[in-house]
């Protein structure tokens, strides 16, 4: 069986200029913006009390965002807020004046007319996009890399968005959005990477994430708790970065271990911190992994560098990582919450659950501290996407 290979975070430090796109104030601004949707509520966060007791922790909170605005998915935060803000720029405005019920309108129609977004997903991403689209009256058109299942693609097309799969990467994707939109008359990339060139929508598509981080903060901080480990999952790190810098940002004196988690066939940000320069690493080819939303090979800039001065450690984790997540989350101990978790919500769950229970990771967790004093707080970030591989796996055990 594959092992999961981790590294401690060694990179040399910048002038963590990126680390204010997270700030409080804006991370409150996209919050207020998400919740004047009439479909808005803040997601459960699961206390796994068995779990924790079990596993030698001192608790165990799952942010399960299967409840998003119907969506199954975290992801259409991101690309709701960037979108907002694109329209409040391009009119001169503050994206406080851009309420649901104001995008929606008939005088936005007459004061703004409509853009086409393109973008390029595994599916969450786009199907955020696609239903934000749908619901403000604008264009969207989304890219999906080859192997991309079925279900994916017509949650996407039920939205009306112009929808394709492509015999290339998620990466060559990206690319193939930003061409068409440099050709299309009113054409915007609302993509969740960043690039030279590329990186003001990126940060409002991260702000948006923010949303998801404070609601999770605020329902630990009811419950008398603060997290002292997040594992949070990373494809391009646009969620890992939007995580780290909200809490880096929150608790500033004493910030709580921020553990990035990737899947092996594309652990762009694994590859970075081993090579211990700074500098970005690429992963290429089929990124052949069940994790479909973490199936990225080429870091966003600006999590980077985030991720640079703040996260704590990075991992590599095989698909049966997740798998054994979704079975955990699925089949709860006793008294503990239900949460349906697809591929590439469960990794951290899965990964948290190995190195609290097998000693050929005892060097992690004496690494990170993992003990009967720590609160760690996972993001369950989808539901089951892909209904057929979710009861493979937990009916079927099935591993990859």
């Amino acid at each position: 069986m594959e092992k999961i290979k981790w590294v401690e975070n060694r990179l040399p430090k910048t002038r963590d200029e990126q680390l204010p796109i997270m700030a409080l104030e804006e991370v409150a601004r996209a919050r207020a913006f998400h919740r004047s949707f009439p479909q808005y509520a803040v997601t459960p966060l699961a206390a796994l009390e068995g779990m924790s007791g079990s596993l030698g922790l001192g608790g165990l909170y799952v942010k399960d965002e299967s409840y998003r605005f119907g969506l199954n998915a975290f992801k259409v935060l991101g690309g709701s807020f960037a979108m907002a803000r694109y329209i409040a720029q391009q009119m001169g405005r503050d994206v406080s004046e851009m309420s649901y019920d104001y995008l929606t309108g008939d005088k936005l129609k007459e004061e703004f007319g409509q853009a086409t977004f393109f973008t390029a997903t595994d599916g969450n991403h786009g199907r955020g996009v696609a239903w934000a689209a749908n619901k403000l009256g604008q264009k969207a058109v989304v890219h999906m890399p080859k192997g991309t299942v079925r279900i994916r693609y017509d949650n996407i097309a039920r939205e009306g968005a112009q929808v394709t799969i492509e015999e290339v990467n998620y990466d060559d994707c990206v690319r193939m959005a930003a061409a068409e939109a440099a050709q299309t008359p009113h054409g915007v990339v609302v993509q969740d990477t960043a690039w030279d060139g590329y990186e003001e929508i990126p940060s409002w598509i991260m702000q948006g994430y923010g949303t998801m981080a404070s609601e999770a903060d605020e329902q630990l901080a009811a419950l008398g708790r603060k997290p002292t480990h997040i594992f949070i999952q990373a494809g391009v790190g646009s969620l890992a970065g939007a995580v780290q810098g909200y809490f880096a940002n929150r608790y500033p004196d004493a910030p709580p271990k921020v553990i990035i988690v990737e899947a092996s066939a594309a652990d762009c940000l694994y590859q970075g911190a081993v090579a211990g320069d700074g500098r970005e690493r690429f992963v290429t080819g089929e990124l052949a992994t069940m994790m479909a939303g973490l199936a990225c090979g080429e870091p966003n800039t600006l999590s980077w560098d985030i991720l640079k001065n703040h996260a704590a450690c990075f991992v590599s984790c095989p698909d049966w990582v997740s798998a054994r997540g979704m079975r955990i989350l699925g089949s709860p101990l006793k008294g503990d919450p239900r949460v349906i978790s697809g591929e590439s919500g469960a990794v951290g769950m899965g990964l948290v659950a190995t190195i609290m229970t097998d000693p050929g990771y005892a060097a992690l967790k004496e690494a990170l501290g993992l003990d009967e004093t720590s609160t760690v707080l996972l993001f369950s970030t989808e539901g089951d996407t892909d209904p057929d591989n979710y009861r493979a796996v937990l009916l079927g055990g099935r591993e990859m």
